[in-house]
Parts: C-alpha cells; structure tokens; sequence
C-alpha cells in the first residue's frame, strides 16, 4: 500500500486554470473521491496523478518518493476509465494478461495471474469470451483485472460507472468498494454522483473551480457542509435568509421571523450580518415531535404534501420564507393539509450558519 500527497498541484492552459493549487494527503489503504460538477477540475486533477498531464505547478509524492517528473509507465499506478478500453479482438483471458506480456512475465507466471485476477473479480470460467458476450457490468470486471493484475500500488478510477444503467451502477459501487476494501489498495475515485461518493468513500473533496472546497469523511461532507456550495451540490438543503446576531463557542445566534434560533458554525459573523441557516428536509421535526425535543418553536403554514412511498414531503411556508420537510409515512404520526399551521423546529446541531453567498452552478 502507498500513501498520496499532492503539493500545490496547478494545470493552466493559457489565461485558464483547470486545477489550482491542490494540496492533499490521502493515507495508505482510503478509499478517496473526487466530487464535483463538469469542468470542476477532477479529471485533470486524476491525469496528472495518473502521469498523463503534466503540471504546470506542484508536486506529486507518492510513497515520499517526487513522482511528477516520471512518464505513467513509471509510475506504478493503475487506471481504469469510464470507456473500459477492452480490447474487442481479445478474449477475456487475453485482456487481463496484455499488461503482463508487456512485461516480458513468462506464461506460466501469465496464467497463474491470470487465474488470480478472474477469481478476485468473479469472473473465473469467462476466459474465453469476448467483450460482444459481456455485459457492461462484466466488461468493467475485465477493466479492472487487467488493471490489478499489474499489481500497482494505486488504483485511479475516472468515473468507471458513468455508462452503466442504475440498476448495474447500484450493483457495481458496492462490488468495487468490497473488491477495494479486501485487497487494501490505496484508490483515488473520480465521480460527479453524490451518491457513488458517500456510499463507496473513506473520504470526500468536493471541488468547484479547481480547488478542493471541501475535504472529510461522507458525514462531515453531508452533516458539516464547509460551504453553500457543499451544500447545494450534496443532497438537498433549506437554505434561509437570517440575521446573525452574534456567534459564541462554534454557535451562532440567527434571527428568523422574530425568533432567535441557534445553530453550529465554523465561521465568524458580526452582529447584523446577513447568513443563511441551512437545515436538511429530514431534520426538520413538525407538530408533537418539534414540540417534544423541546427546541425553539416557529409557526409554519402547509403549501402541499407530496408522497414518495416510505417518505412524505411538505413545503412549508415559514415568515417569507419556503422550507422543505420530509418524515417517515408512518400511520400513527400527525398528517396535515395544505393551508393549515403546523409547529416546525430543529435541534441546533442540525443547523449550520454559512456566510451568505450564491451558490454557483452544480452542473452534472
């Protein structure tokens, strides 16, 4: 196993820079993903670890040892893209052993390997078949044998899912997170979906603008948000316009519709200054519940309740304000129809004050 750092790593090309200044350590054995919308840098980020381009500025450091001058075949690293990049004309076998001929392995050290690479990705009894016999779940099995089989010390993933249906996707994330797991293999995972991100990572950094705005484990990235952006780009939030009206201990004091709210925060604001308050659906307690954690009280009145099966969604109109609450659909919880007032709250610690900002764009 080998550990990562990326020391101000920069790639410009003219007057525009794609990554920009990324430092970033990431520990023998984590699982760790790159997240974030189109054109964000994460790709270009991945192929200069990769070795496929070259920095304009910074260091990569993989094992203490300055890797940026070393062409990719120099490197000892593994990457496996989105295309698969089989070899139509190959069979399954002959896929996985193309890396080990390269490198002259004598066939019965070929075969050996071989045999070892099937059964790691659940593939044993398809040596003979060809990419037409696959399918797209098992063509980026093959994909990754023949990236393992090399044995490298890191394994680069650049959105191996993205052309897989839902279904595959659901069934893959999990199969390459064990695969991962088992042979402890130091991964780096490119990816514009949320979900891919929280479920399979050891770590997130979530990047916009060639930087990491971001970086912690799912739940400090879903729970801890750093900023609006982080946010808006993982699940979905309330965002409200308040009134900070001081910030004491990582705890800071809101004003919404004459109410004084408090909420957790890693920023300082100074008395008057606008914030958003950010709560997610899921935390947003109604009726009895609200009134049982015994939080700070405010009135809201229904708009609509949608059904989505195992979970129910009110849009709540709250002081000027619209707010998003989803609770289980349980029959002996409280209901309520549009145009009635409801009690809605928040424990604090599922509150966080942001600076006010715009959040930018998310792309996909």
């Amino acid at each position: 196993m080998s550990d990562i750092r990326l020391e101000h790593l920069t790639k410009s090309y003219g007057d525009s820079t794609a990554v920009d200044s990324v430092s970033l350590h990431i520990e023998e054995g984590e699982f760790y993903a790159l997240l974030g919308p189109s054109g964000c840098g994460k790709s270009t980020t991945l192929r200069m670890v990769a070795g496929f381009v070259k920095p304009s500025v910074g260091k990569i450091i993989i094992d203490g040892l300055d890797l940026t001058p070393l062409p990719p075949e120099k490197r000892d690293i593994g990457i496996v893209f989105q295309n698969y990049a089989i070899f139509p004309h190959m069979s399954v076998a002959e896929n996985i052993a193309f890396g080990l001929k390269l490198r002259k392995k004598s066939r019965t050290e070929i075969d050996t390997a071989v045999r070892a690479a099937l059964d790691q990705v659940g593939l044993t009894g398809f040596e003979d078949r060809y990419q037409r016999n696959l399918s797209g779940g098992q063509q980026q099995r093959v994909a990754l044998a023949r990236v393992l089989v090399t044995e490298p010390r890191i394994l680069l993933l650049d959105e191996p899912l993205s052309a897989l249906d839902k279904t595959l996707r659901e069934e893959m994330k999990f199969w390459i997170k064990n695969l991962q797991q088992k042979l402890g293999i130091t991964t780096i995972y490119v990816t514009h979906d949320q979900d891919e991100a929280l479920t399979m990572s050891d770590r997130i950094g979530v990047m916009r603008a060639g930087q990491i705005e971001h970086s912690g484990t799912p739940r400090e990235i879903y729970e801890e948000p750093a900023t609006l952006f982080v946010t808006s780009f993982i699940g979905q939030s309330n965002i409200l316009d308040v009134t900070c009206q001081g910030v004491k201990e990582n705890k800071a004091t809101v004003e919404l519709g004459g109410q004084s709210l408090h909420a957790s925060t890693r920023h300082l604001f100074g008395k008057g200054t606008p914030a958003k308050l950010v709560i997610r659906p899921e935390n947003v307690l109604m009726g009895k519940e609200a009134e049982a954690q015994g939080v700070p009280l405010l009135t809201a009145t229904v708009i609509d309740e949608t059904y989505q099966g195992a979970m129910l969604r009110y849009r709540l109109e709250i002081a000027g304000q619209e707010i998003v609450a989803e609770r289980q659909n349980q029959f002996h919880l409280e209901r309520w129809a549009p145009g009635t007032e409801v009690k809605i709250g928040w424990t604090e610690r599922r509150a966080r004050a942001l600076p006010d900002e715009k959040p930018a764009a998310t792309g996909s």
